[in-house]
């Protein structure tokens, strides 16, 4: 009798704490959790059931535990490589599939214009314009959110584009990350993928987009960059110099920076509980340890903050106007 309970009892222990560790998990992470743990743990559940028969009860506990939690880290490791293969198998971007996050909130104090940068004329329209217009010429694409203050939207609503795609508002936040989560509230729940651009980026290429948008599909989170080309340095509080960074390895981000919508919506609930702080909507994923690809893109697609980069900007035009390249 006190054999049978103490396997009995580690059997439902084991269940208890693999249930609470499936519901620990991101929502993304959860589903393959329990198939998983069930492979890797039956032939060590045995032995301990058989050892736990002979042992007093506080060690068939801890070493239910204790196993559990071994499980648990290694289902979660192996979920991560069986999700990323699935994801791979399916790396083609349905037509209308993904769902574009156009920040158009800030306020642009470094530009010293009596309105927001991304409301400047370039070359005739507004900065913001130009890269919905690049997207709105791609298939990919089924739906626009256009985060921004309400007095701004009829840029939007009187822009005539080639393509009856849908645009919806959101209200920007207090920081870029708050009006990220605002417009990813407005998506269609059947998209692929979510792309994030700040409209202060009005040089971005369908080349570029297209790229990105396949990394992100294979990978589940992908963003656009360029390899630093300046020297970076680390420094104290002070300005002392602590060390060189290697630059071989730094990355400038840029965006488009594309999620799927249900990692994007985890990484939020997990950034809300710990309290985090993010620059970019990639370091949201990578706060829940999942994959993120570097997608190589151009040092034109330059963030128009001051008035050098709206001349720069301009002259970039007019030279792809004479290239007649199709932006």
């Amino acid at each position: 009798q006190p054999s049978f309970f103490c396997s009995h009892f580690t059997r439902k222990m084991a269940s208890s704490v693999r249930t609470l560790a499936a519901q620990s998990l991101p929502a993304t992470l959860a589903v393959p959790q329990a198939r998983s743990h069930t492979r890797a743990s039956a032939s060590a559940h045995s032995a301990r059931s058989h050892l736990a028969s002979a042992l007093p009860l506080h060690f068939a506990r801890k070493h239910a535990l204790t196993g559990v939690a071994k499980g648990a880290h290694r289902s979660a490791r192996s979920m991560k490589r069986s999700m990323t293969v699935r994801v791979e198998a399916n790396a083609e971007v349905p037509d209308g599939s993904v769902s574009l996050v156009l920040l158009a909130g800030g306020v642009g104090k470094r530009m010293g214009a009596a309105i927001p940068k991304q409301y400047l004329p370039l070359r005739g329209k507004p900065i913001a314009t130009y890269s919905l217009i690049t997207f709105s010429k791609m298939k990919e694409f089924g739906e626009v959110i256009v985060v921004c203050d309400p007095s701004y939207r009829e840029v939007f609503e009187n822009l005539k584009l080639t393509s009856d795609l849908p645009i919806k508002f959101a209200l920007p936040g207090k920081e870029r990350q708050d009006s990220v989560f605002n417009g990813l509230q407005e998506i269609s729940l059947e998209a692929s993928l979510v792309a994030v651009h700040d409209s202060a980026r009005p040089l971005v290429t369908r080349a570029e987009v297209t790229a990105v948008l396949k990394d992100a599909m294979e990978v589940g989170a992908a963003v656009l960059g360029v390899q630093c080309k300046a020297t970076i340095k680390e420094a104290s509080a002070d300005g002392m110099v602590v060390k060189t960074l290697d630059r071989s390895t730094l990355w400038e981000m840029h965006t488009p920076q594309v999620i799927r919508p249900q990692l994007l919506r985890d990484g939020y609930r997990l950034v809300a509980e710990k309290g985090f702080a993010v620059t970019d909507d990639v370091s949201i994923v990578e706060f829940l340890g999942a994959p993120v690809k570097i997608t190589k893109g151009s040092y034109e697609n330059l963030k128009v903050t001051t008035p050098e980069d709206l001349l720069i900007a301009e002259r970039l035009l007019d030279e792809r106007a004479l290239k007649k390249i199709n932006v």
